[in-house]
């Protein structure tokens, strides 16, 4: 179990979106942070959308570390992925490689150490007490060979492209997992890519996000993406100019703080 840990968390949907895909859920002893991967646009063949996806896989995932405190991570995410997919009714078409998918990233406190997992583009970042820091990213979707919609659906969970958390048990097993003693760990967040892009595109490093989490709280560094993004001219960066933003930030040992 986890002796006492402060972990404080922030969600924001895009301005340019109804529903916030992204989804965070935590306890004493963990926190897990998932991205709805956006629709594509292509035939999903499910008749729900990502945020579904993302809440129930949540759910799911956090309810695996519930029950089984000690459980590898990429099983507890295997066990959550199968629970989801048992949600589906007979009008999905679970085969179909563009149903909906989330990221996963999760960060877990037990019997003396941290356990970290990541799946697709949600970051965790750890400092350590000798002063390193240690970004745990799954870059993989990050060096696809092309990026039009026939070519993503093509790579998607695929060991020739990337993997999501949908409806496919083995994409648990290629989940980047990492663990650390907890008592040489400071602190550390885990964050979806629209927070990551504080340093990623705006010239933010690691430990000035970890410092803005620590000392100014996730809320505010979720505001802090929304400012960056609109001082930024439209189209400087591909992709999407706003993003659903959520960042989860915790401190090993640090116990409530008044």
């Amino acid at each position: 179990m986890m002796g006492s840990v402060q972990i404080s968390h922030a969600s924001l949907p895009s301005p340019d979106a109804a529903t916030n895909e992204d989804f965070v859920i935590a306890s004493e002893c963990f926190v897990a942070v998932l991205d709805g991967a956006t629709a594509s646009g292509l035939p999903s063949g499910c008749v729900h959308d990502v945020a579904w996806l993302a809440r129930r896989l949540g759910g799911r995932l956090a309810l695996a570390l519930i029950e089984e405190p000690g459980l590898p991570l990429r099983e507890a995410l295997r066990t959550g992925i199968v629970g989801t997919a048992a949600l589906h009714g007979s009008g999905c078409d679970l085969r179909n490689p563009d149903s909906p998918s989330s990221t996963v990233a999760v960060a877990r406190e037990h019997e003396g150490m941290l356990d970290f997992l990541v799946l697709a583009d949600s970051p965790v970042v750890v400092e350590t007490v000798d002063d390193e820091v240690i970004v745990l990213h799954d870059d993989r979707v990050d060096r696809l060979p092309a990026y039009d919609r026939e070519s993503v659906s093509r790579l998607r969970n695929s060991d020739a492209g990337f993997w999501v958390a949908g409806a496919r048990p083995e994409a648990a097993d290629r989940a980047l997992v990492r663990s650390l003693p907890s008592a040489g760990v400071r602190r550390f967040a885990v964050v979806t890519d629209g927070v990551s892009r504080l340093v990623e595109r705006y010239g933010w490093s690691w430990g000035q996000l970890l410092d803005a989490l620590e000392k100014q709280g996730p809320a505010a560094v979720v505001q802090a993406v929304r400012e960056a993004e609109l001082a930024t001219p439209a189209g400087r960066y591909g992709g999407k100019r706003h993003d659903d933003a959520t960042a989860a930030f915790a401190v090993p040992g640090a116990g409530p703080r008044p």
